[in-house]
Protein backbone atom coordinates (compact mmCIF):
# COMPACT_ATOMS: atom_id res chain seq x y z
CA UNK A 1 0.00 0.00 0.00
CA UNK A 2 1.41 3.24 -0.65
CA UNK A 3 -0.58 6.41 -1.21
CA UNK A 4 -0.22 10.34 -0.91
CA UNK A 5 -2.64 12.97 0.92
CA UNK A 6 -3.17 16.48 1.94
CA UNK A 7 -2.13 16.45 5.51
CA UNK A 8 -5.81 18.45 6.40
CA UNK A 9 -7.63 15.69 4.35
CA UNK A 10 -6.00 12.77 6.74
CA UNK A 11 -6.24 14.87 9.59
CA UNK A 12 -9.92 15.30 9.59
CA UNK A 13 -10.54 11.96 8.42
CA UNK A 14 -8.62 10.70 11.35
CA UNK A 15 -10.47 13.45 14.01
CA UNK A 16 -14.07 12.14 12.80
CA UNK A 17 -13.53 8.37 13.52
CA UNK A 18 -10.63 8.75 16.64
CA UNK A 19 -13.89 8.85 19.25
CA UNK A 20 -14.36 5.26 18.72
CA UNK A 21 -10.49 4.54 19.75
CA UNK A 22 -10.46 3.40 23.32
CA UNK A 23 -7.32 4.02 24.57
CA UNK A 24 -7.10 1.48 26.89
CA UNK A 25 -8.00 -2.02 25.02
CA UNK A 26 -7.92 -5.64 25.26
CA UNK A 27 -6.96 -5.94 21.91
CA UNK A 28 -4.09 -4.36 20.63
CA UNK A 29 -6.02 -3.96 16.79
CA UNK A 30 -8.54 -2.23 18.80
CA UNK A 31 -6.23 0.76 19.19
CA UNK A 32 -5.61 1.02 15.62
CA UNK A 33 -7.46 2.20 12.48
CA UNK A 34 -8.04 0.53 9.49
CA UNK A 35 -6.55 1.79 6.09
CA UNK A 36 -7.35 0.40 2.64
CA UNK A 37 -6.50 2.47 -0.06
CA UNK A 38 -7.42 1.89 -3.99
CA UNK A 39 -9.03 3.75 -6.95
CA UNK A 40 -7.94 7.05 -5.77
CA UNK A 41 -9.87 6.64 -2.87
CA UNK A 42 -8.61 5.65 1.20
CA UNK A 43 -10.69 4.28 3.44
CA UNK A 44 -10.51 4.58 7.35
CA UNK A 45 -12.59 2.37 9.76
CA UNK A 46 -12.12 2.43 13.49
CA UNK A 47 -14.22 -0.13 16.05
CA UNK A 48 -14.19 -1.17 19.75
CA UNK A 49 -16.45 -4.30 18.78
CA UNK A 50 -19.76 -2.12 20.02
CA UNK A 51 -19.21 0.69 18.06
CA UNK A 52 -17.94 1.21 14.06
CA UNK A 53 -17.41 4.63 12.79
CA UNK A 54 -16.03 4.30 8.59
CA UNK A 55 -15.41 7.33 6.86
CA UNK A 56 -13.31 8.08 3.41
CA UNK A 57 -11.53 10.62 1.74
CA UNK A 58 -9.67 10.74 -2.34
CA UNK A 59 -5.74 10.31 -2.63
CA UNK A 60 -3.38 9.26 -4.69
CA UNK A 61 -3.00 5.76 -4.66
CA UNK A 62 0.16 4.32 -6.58
CA UNK A 63 0.01 1.21 -4.85
CA UNK A 64 -3.70 -0.41 -3.51
CA UNK A 65 -3.47 -2.30 -0.17
CA UNK A 66 -4.81 -2.66 3.57
CA UNK A 67 -2.99 -1.99 7.40
CA UNK A 68 -4.30 -0.93 10.93
CA UNK A 69 -1.86 1.67 12.10
CA UNK A 70 -1.75 3.11 15.78
CA UNK A 71 -4.91 5.22 15.47
CA UNK A 72 -3.99 7.99 18.34
CA UNK A 73 0.15 7.59 17.19
CA UNK A 74 -1.09 8.77 13.33
CA UNK A 75 -3.12 11.41 14.62
CA UNK A 76 -0.46 13.60 16.91
CA UNK A 77 2.01 12.98 13.67
CA UNK A 78 -0.74 14.40 11.41
CA UNK A 79 -1.67 17.74 13.94
CA UNK A 80 2.02 17.78 14.75
CA UNK A 81 3.19 19.01 11.35
CA UNK A 82 3.05 22.09 9.43
CA UNK A 83 -0.57 23.45 7.52
CA UNK A 84 -0.72 22.69 3.70
CA UNK A 85 1.92 19.67 4.07
CA UNK A 86 1.60 16.78 2.50
CA UNK A 87 1.75 13.25 3.92
CA UNK A 88 2.98 10.15 2.20
CA UNK A 89 2.37 6.62 3.83
CA UNK A 90 4.09 3.24 2.31
CA UNK A 91 3.51 -0.28 4.19
CA UNK A 92 6.61 -2.28 3.86
CA UNK A 93 5.35 -5.57 5.58
CA UNK A 94 4.08 -4.79 8.98
CA UNK A 95 5.78 -1.57 9.03
CA UNK A 96 4.20 1.81 7.65
CA UNK A 97 6.58 4.31 6.83
CA UNK A 98 5.10 7.99 7.07
CA UNK A 99 6.51 11.03 5.58
CA UNK A 100 6.02 15.09 5.01
CA UNK A 101 9.25 16.75 3.91
CA UNK A 102 12.12 16.27 6.24
CA UNK A 103 9.89 14.55 8.61
CA UNK A 104 10.23 10.51 8.82
CA UNK A 105 8.02 7.88 11.05
CA UNK A 106 7.89 4.57 11.09
CA UNK A 107 5.28 2.75 12.79
CA UNK A 108 4.28 -0.81 13.46
CA UNK A 109 1.10 -1.99 12.47
CA UNK A 110 -1.02 -5.14 12.37
CA UNK A 111 -2.78 -7.15 9.33
CA UNK A 112 -5.53 -6.05 8.14
CA UNK A 113 -7.48 -9.54 8.01
CA UNK A 114 -7.31 -9.76 11.78
CA UNK A 115 -9.62 -6.58 12.14
CA UNK A 116 -12.86 -7.27 13.63
CA UNK A 117 -16.41 -5.93 11.55
CA UNK A 118 -19.47 -5.36 13.03
CA UNK A 119 -21.97 -7.80 11.22
CA UNK A 120 -23.92 -6.72 8.26
CA UNK A 121 -26.69 -5.35 10.44
CA UNK A 122 -29.45 -6.45 7.20
CA UNK A 123 -32.57 -5.46 6.17
CA UNK A 124 -34.91 -3.86 8.29
CA UNK A 125 -36.41 -0.17 9.03
CA UNK A 126 -35.64 3.05 7.35
CA UNK A 127 -35.83 6.88 7.29
CA UNK A 128 -34.46 9.74 6.18
CA UNK A 129 -33.88 12.84 9.11
CA UNK A 130 -32.50 16.15 8.54
CA UNK A 131 -29.00 16.61 10.62
CA UNK A 132 -30.77 19.95 12.06
CA UNK A 133 -33.70 17.92 13.45
CA UNK A 134 -31.51 14.96 14.63
CA UNK A 135 -29.77 16.98 16.67
CA UNK A 136 -32.45 19.24 18.05
CA UNK A 137 -33.85 15.85 19.56
CA UNK A 138 -30.30 14.45 21.03
CA UNK A 139 -29.17 17.60 22.38
CA UNK A 140 -32.52 17.97 24.36
CA UNK A 141 -32.33 14.56 25.73
CA UNK A 142 -29.09 13.14 25.66
CA UNK A 143 -27.81 14.90 28.96
CA UNK A 144 -30.40 12.44 31.23
CA UNK A 145 -29.02 9.55 30.09
CA UNK A 146 -27.49 7.08 33.27
CA UNK A 147 -23.54 6.80 33.59
CA UNK A 148 -23.03 3.37 34.20
CA UNK A 149 -25.88 2.09 35.90
CA UNK A 150 -26.43 -1.47 36.74
CA UNK A 151 -29.69 -0.73 35.36
CA UNK A 152 -28.08 -0.61 31.86
CA UNK A 153 -31.18 -0.10 29.85
CA UNK A 154 -30.76 3.56 31.02
CA UNK A 155 -27.12 4.07 29.85
CA UNK A 156 -28.82 4.30 26.27
CA UNK A 157 -31.35 7.03 25.05
CA UNK A 158 -34.62 5.59 23.67
CA UNK A 159 -35.36 6.05 19.79
CA UNK A 160 -39.22 5.81 19.04
CA UNK A 161 -40.14 6.23 15.23
CA UNK A 162 -43.79 6.33 14.35
CA UNK A 163 -45.27 6.84 10.62
CA UNK A 164 -45.31 10.47 11.40
CA UNK A 165 -43.12 11.06 14.46
CA UNK A 166 -39.63 10.86 15.84
CA UNK A 167 -39.20 11.14 20.14
CA UNK A 168 -36.07 10.34 22.05
CA UNK A 169 -36.17 9.70 26.02
CA UNK A 170 -33.70 9.79 28.61
CA UNK A 171 -33.61 8.90 31.70
CA UNK A 172 -31.10 7.97 34.93
CA UNK A 173 -34.07 7.26 37.06
CA UNK A 174 -34.43 10.77 38.91
CA UNK A 175 -35.23 12.89 35.85
CA UNK A 176 -36.55 12.14 32.20
CA UNK A 177 -36.33 14.75 29.31
CA UNK A 178 -38.40 13.74 26.21
CA UNK A 179 -38.34 15.48 22.81
CA UNK A 180 -41.03 14.76 19.75
CA UNK A 181 -39.99 15.65 15.93
CA UNK A 182 -43.18 15.85 13.37
CA UNK A 183 -41.32 13.85 10.83
CA UNK A 184 -42.81 11.74 7.91
CA UNK A 185 -40.77 8.91 8.48
CA UNK A 186 -42.96 5.97 6.14
CA UNK A 187 -42.48 3.44 9.17
CA UNK A 188 -45.79 2.16 9.10
CA UNK A 189 -45.50 0.17 12.53
CA UNK A 190 -43.80 1.59 16.02
CA UNK A 191 -40.05 0.83 15.90
CA UNK A 192 -38.26 1.36 19.52
CA UNK A 193 -34.47 0.96 20.31
CA UNK A 194 -31.64 1.99 22.90
CA UNK A 195 -28.94 3.20 21.67
CA UNK A 196 -25.74 3.27 23.71
CA UNK A 197 -24.23 6.95 25.31
CA UNK A 198 -20.91 6.46 23.17
CA UNK A 199 -23.19 6.05 19.95
CA UNK A 200 -25.23 8.90 20.98
CA UNK A 201 -22.10 11.11 21.97
CA UNK A 202 -20.09 10.42 18.72
CA UNK A 203 -23.35 10.77 16.83
CA UNK A 204 -24.43 14.26 17.74
CA UNK A 205 -20.31 15.58 17.94
CA UNK A 206 -20.79 14.70 13.99
CA UNK A 207 -23.73 16.28 13.61
CA UNK A 208 -24.24 19.96 11.90
CA UNK A 209 -27.51 22.42 11.92
CA UNK A 210 -27.79 21.92 8.02
CA UNK A 211 -30.72 20.71 6.87
CA UNK A 212 -29.27 17.59 4.65
CA UNK A 213 -30.88 14.60 5.48
CA UNK A 214 -29.26 11.96 6.59
CA UNK A 215 -30.34 7.73 6.50
CA UNK A 216 -30.76 6.42 9.65
CA UNK A 217 -31.16 2.54 9.12
CA UNK A 218 -32.50 0.07 11.58
CA UNK A 219 -32.58 -3.62 12.68
CA UNK A 220 -33.00 -5.82 15.70
CA UNK A 221 -29.68 -5.08 16.98
CA UNK A 222 -27.99 -2.00 15.48
CA UNK A 223 -28.41 0.96 14.41
CA UNK A 224 -26.71 2.87 10.96
CA UNK A 225 -26.08 6.54 10.30
CA UNK A 226 -24.92 7.71 6.95
CA UNK A 227 -23.58 11.01 7.27
CA UNK A 228 -22.41 12.63 4.18
CA UNK A 229 -18.32 11.76 5.23
CA UNK A 230 -19.16 8.87 7.98
CA UNK A 231 -20.97 6.08 8.41
CA UNK A 232 -21.44 5.05 12.22
CA UNK A 233 -22.74 1.45 12.92
CA UNK A 234 -23.84 0.87 16.54
CA UNK A 235 -25.13 -2.78 18.55
CA UNK A 236 -28.12 -1.91 20.44
CA UNK A 237 -28.61 -2.29 24.07
CA UNK A 238 -31.04 -5.02 24.54
CA UNK A 239 -32.91 -4.39 27.44
CA UNK A 240 -36.47 -3.02 27.93
CA UNK A 241 -37.09 0.64 28.66
CA UNK A 242 -39.03 2.25 31.53
CA UNK A 243 -42.58 2.92 30.88
CA UNK A 244 -41.89 6.38 30.30
CA UNK A 245 -45.13 7.72 30.17
CA UNK A 246 -46.19 7.00 32.87
CA UNK A 247 -43.76 8.96 35.06
CA UNK A 248 -44.41 12.18 33.19
CA UNK A 249 -46.92 14.09 35.97
CA UNK A 250 -50.56 14.95 34.27
CA UNK A 251 -51.41 18.63 34.75
CA UNK A 252 -50.65 19.86 37.96
CA UNK A 253 -52.31 22.71 39.87
CA UNK A 254 -49.60 25.31 40.67
CA UNK A 255 -48.20 26.80 37.89
CA UNK A 256 -45.14 28.91 38.08
CA UNK A 257 -43.69 30.91 34.37
CA UNK A 258 -40.57 32.69 34.12
CA UNK A 259 -37.41 34.21 32.27
CA UNK A 260 -35.10 30.97 31.72
CA UNK A 261 -31.80 32.63 31.31
CA UNK A 262 -32.66 34.39 34.60
CA UNK A 263 -33.48 31.67 36.78
CA UNK A 264 -31.29 29.53 35.29
CA UNK A 265 -28.24 31.96 36.72
CA UNK A 266 -29.51 32.44 40.04
CA UNK A 267 -29.74 28.80 40.27
CA UNK A 268 -26.15 28.60 39.24
CA UNK A 269 -25.31 31.11 41.97
CA UNK A 270 -27.37 29.51 44.75
CA UNK A 271 -25.94 26.14 43.72
CA UNK A 272 -22.20 27.36 44.61
CA UNK A 273 -23.31 26.81 48.04
CA UNK A 274 -25.16 23.16 48.05
CA UNK A 275 -23.87 20.48 49.47
CA UNK A 276 -21.22 19.18 47.09
CA UNK A 277 -22.57 15.49 46.79
CA UNK A 278 -26.99 16.04 46.93
CA UNK A 279 -26.78 19.24 45.04
CA UNK A 280 -29.94 20.19 47.01
CA UNK A 281 -31.68 23.72 46.50
CA UNK A 282 -35.24 24.56 48.16
CA UNK A 283 -37.37 26.58 46.14
CA UNK A 284 -40.36 28.49 47.23
CA UNK A 285 -43.44 29.61 45.39
CA UNK A 286 -45.65 32.54 46.65
CA UNK A 287 -47.53 35.06 44.13
CA UNK A 288 -45.41 37.36 41.96
CA UNK A 289 -42.16 35.57 42.86
CA UNK A 290 -39.69 32.27 43.28
CA UNK A 291 -37.73 32.34 46.30
CA UNK A 292 -33.99 29.72 45.94
CA UNK A 293 -32.22 28.41 49.24
CA UNK A 294 -29.22 26.05 49.72
CA UNK A 295 -27.29 25.49 52.80
CA UNK A 296 -23.75 22.77 52.80
CA UNK A 297 -23.37 20.81 56.17
CA UNK A 298 -20.24 23.92 56.56
CA UNK A 299 -23.22 26.01 57.73
CA UNK A 300 -22.89 28.16 54.38
CA UNK A 301 -25.90 29.37 52.81
CA UNK A 302 -26.90 30.97 49.61
CA UNK A 303 -30.72 32.49 48.97
CA UNK A 304 -31.79 34.32 46.05
CA UNK A 305 -35.26 35.61 44.88
CA UNK A 306 -36.49 36.36 41.26
CA UNK A 307 -40.36 37.84 39.86
CA UNK A 308 -41.89 35.30 38.20
CA UNK A 309 -45.68 34.32 37.11
CA UNK A 310 -47.22 32.06 39.54
CA UNK A 311 -50.57 30.59 40.05
CA UNK A 312 -51.71 28.23 42.73
CA UNK A 313 -51.24 28.16 46.69
CA UNK A 314 -48.06 28.88 48.52
CA UNK A 315 -45.26 25.92 47.83
CA UNK A 316 -41.76 25.13 48.86
CA UNK A 317 -40.07 22.46 47.35
CA UNK A 318 -36.17 20.55 47.30
CA UNK A 319 -34.55 19.39 43.67
CA UNK A 320 -31.34 18.56 42.78
CA UNK A 321 -30.22 21.87 41.02
CA UNK A 322 -27.96 19.90 38.29
CA UNK A 323 -31.28 18.96 37.23
CA UNK A 324 -32.76 22.14 36.78
CA UNK A 325 -29.65 23.73 35.26
CA UNK A 326 -29.48 20.56 32.77
CA UNK A 327 -33.48 21.07 31.73
CA UNK A 328 -33.49 25.15 31.09
CA UNK A 329 -29.92 24.61 29.64
CA UNK A 330 -31.70 22.27 26.76
CA UNK A 331 -34.34 24.58 25.88
CA UNK A 332 -34.19 27.79 23.88
CA UNK A 333 -37.20 30.35 24.30
CA UNK A 334 -37.25 32.79 26.80
CA UNK A 335 -39.69 31.95 28.46
CA UNK A 336 -40.14 28.19 30.52
CA UNK A 337 -43.20 27.03 32.61
CA UNK A 338 -42.78 24.71 35.73
CA UNK A 339 -45.83 22.48 36.33
CA UNK A 340 -46.12 21.10 40.24
CA UNK A 341 -48.45 19.52 42.53
CA UNK A 342 -46.82 19.30 45.93
CA UNK A 343 -43.87 19.21 47.78
CA UNK A 344 -43.25 15.09 47.39
CA UNK A 345 -44.43 15.44 43.57
CA UNK A 346 -41.83 15.40 40.24
CA UNK A 347 -42.50 18.80 38.85
CA UNK A 348 -42.85 18.66 34.61
CA UNK A 349 -40.24 21.74 32.72
CA UNK A 350 -41.43 22.94 29.06
CA UNK A 351 -41.05 25.73 26.96
CA UNK A 352 -44.01 28.10 27.14
CA UNK A 353 -45.80 27.84 23.60
CA UNK A 354 -43.65 24.12 22.72
CA UNK A 355 -44.96 21.00 24.40
CA UNK A 356 -42.59 19.38 22.04
CA UNK A 357 -40.06 18.90 24.75
CA UNK A 358 -40.93 17.88 28.06
CA UNK A 359 -38.19 17.71 31.28
CA UNK A 360 -39.50 15.57 34.57
CA UNK A 361 -37.22 16.00 37.93
CA UNK A 362 -37.91 14.07 41.30
CA UNK A 363 -38.22 16.03 44.18
CA UNK A 364 -36.01 16.03 47.18
CA UNK A 365 -36.01 16.34 50.65
CA UNK A 366 -34.17 18.99 52.08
Amino acid sequence: MKFKVARLELLEALQAVIGVVERRQTMPILSNVLIQAENDRVKLTATDLELEMVTQFGAAVTQPGSVTIPARKLLDICRGLPDGADISLEQQEQRIKVSSGRSRFTLSGLAANEFPFLDDIGAGTEFDISQKALKRLLDRTQFAMAHQDVRYYLNGLLLAVRQDQIRCVATDGHRLAMCDVSHETGVEELKEVIVPRKAITELLRLLGNSDLNIRISLSDNHLQANLPDVRITTKLIDGRFPDYERVIPSAGDKLAMGDRELVKQALSRTAILSNEKFRGVRLGFEDGKMRLQAQNPDQEEAEDELEIEYQGEPLEIGFNVNYLIDALGAMDSEQFAIELTGSDSSGLLKEVGDDSSRYVVMPMRL
